[in-house]
């Protein structure tokens, strides 16, 4: 079946340059020009999104062929299954909670709701944690393909507004047995090393990571 993919899009145009970093040479993924930090990010914009996930499949699907092995980390999920944990009755309250103030004001609603799940998000113990967890554990199965193994996180988009990615791959520096990762960000660039999450938050410009493209 002939893809319905644009062949020069943005995205195409980032996933073709993280491919050739990946693969194209005979010491290791070049990701990163720091050997011992092997972080970047895929920048796109999130009207992209459907594109975006449809070439990661692909390039999970080629990099698998060709002997590596690759995980990806859905952050949205980690999200819902923090939630759950809490238990029904926690979800119950913050719902209701929510919608009560939400109607008094819409950012009171949001403003709750923040206060609410930041905790499960942001800081060493929030999803960076269940990251490093994933990707020791991934690492332990593998323990001699640290140069064809990629770590891939997407799904951010469903963490709006939520999200800060520098502070969870700054959780994640030195933790993660080496391997590379790489963060699909959906966004805006604003410089060189300044991103707005999903176009609309204050840039943040705390990044060591490559962007791409």
């Amino acid at each position: 079946m002939t893809s319905t993919l644009p062949l020069f899009s943005k995205v195409n145009t980032a996933i073709d340059a993280l491919r050739h970093d990946l693969i194209d040479h005979k010491d290791g993924p070049r990701i990163s020009t720091m050997r011992n930090y092997r972080f970047a990010i895929v920048q796109y914009d999130p009207s992209d999104e459907f594109e975006m996930r449809a070439k990661a499949q692909s390039l999970v699907a080629e990099l698998t062929a060709n002997g590596w092995v690759v995980l990806t980390i859905d952050l949205q999920k980690l999200l819902i299954d923090r939630i759950k944990a809490q238990g029904a009755e926690w979800v119950d309250r913050v719902i209701q909670m929510e919608e009560r103030m939400g109607r008094i004001q819409l950012d009171r609603g949001l403003n709750y709701l923040t206060d609410k799940l930041l905790p499960l998000v942001e800081g060493p113990k929030g999803l960076a944690a269940d990251c490093r967890r994933l990707i020791k554990d991934f690492t332990e199965k593998n323990p001699d393909q640290a140069d064809r193994t990629l770590v891939l996180i997407g799904r951010a988009g469903g963490l709006y507004p939520f999200f800060r990615s520098s502070a969870l791959l700054r959780h994640l520096d030195g933790q993660t047995g080496n391997v590379p990762v790489v963060l699909l960000y959906p966004g805006s660039r604003q410089g060189s090393t300044s991103l707005s999450f999903m176009g609309v938050l204050n840039s943040d410009s705390d990044y060591r990571p490559r962007i791409y493209p």
